[in-house]
């Protein structure tokens, strides 16, 4: 686990209807996610809103494929993300049920806000089920608590309003889950943001896959 404060370069961060998001902090934090897990990032599934950007911007690197899974309706979706969509490349897919991938599809699957809108029932299938297809570990960007407020218009998107939760919750979390942290590719990726003098504005988790 990596976790800073909510410094960082604030021009890069995505506003979503005024509030923070971490699906932009994956952007930011792709020079240090090569140098943690190397060849892993060459094949990438993103989940999480927004997800057409994530994976147009993975598929600007040299030798990286890239797939998407957005959870929410793209009502207001760009031509670019359009042609995603229909090429098969990002999915529209509701996560509380089992994506549509088989064991160890991906070597790194990055998740960003894509958990803080559900109830625990979900959550407890939602997050093991994202760890099926990874084969080399998970990465989970989520906010600090008190980071985003509560809007009426987060519920009619999303169903509810965001639940962000602390550290320790998610430790607790992972233990119940039966998820182990990747300490090896959290310790790597923490030298190699000290060394670029990275300051995530979001909470960094490294799961292993499931064995």
């Amino acid at each position: 686990m990596f976790l800073s404060g909510s410094g960082g370069i604030r021009s890069l961060v995505s506003r979503v209807e005024g509030d923070f998001s971490c699906t932009f902090e994956v952007l930011r934090a792709l020079p240090i996610l090569k140098k943690a897990y190397g060849g892993g990032i060459h094949k990438v599934l993103h989940i999480g809103p927004d997800s057409c950007s994530v994976v147009s911007n993975l598929l600007k690197e040299e030798e990286t494929e890239a797939w998407g899974v957005e959870p929410y309706d793209i009502e207001d979706a760009d031509a670019n993300c359009k042609r995603l969509v229909r090429n098969g490349i990002v999915r529209v897919a509701d996560i509380k049920f089992p994506l549509p991938y088989r064991p160890k599809s991906f070597p790194l699957v990055i998740v960003s806000d894509a958990l803080d809108y559900l109830s625990p029932r979900y959550l407890n299938k939602t997050l093991p089920d994202f760890a099926r297809v990874s084969a080399d570990g998970v990465v989970l960007f989520t906010g600090f608590p008190g980071q985003r407020k509560a809007k009426a218009a987060d519920v009619s998107k999303y169903g509810r309003a965001a639940k962000l939760r602390s550290s320790t919750w998610w430790a607790r979390y992972f233990i119940q889950t039966s998820l182990e942290e990747n300490e090896v590719a959290a310790k790597k990726f923490s030298r190699a943001a000290e060394k670029s003098s990275y300051n995530p504005s979001c909470q960094i988790f490294h799961l292993r896959s499931y064995r």
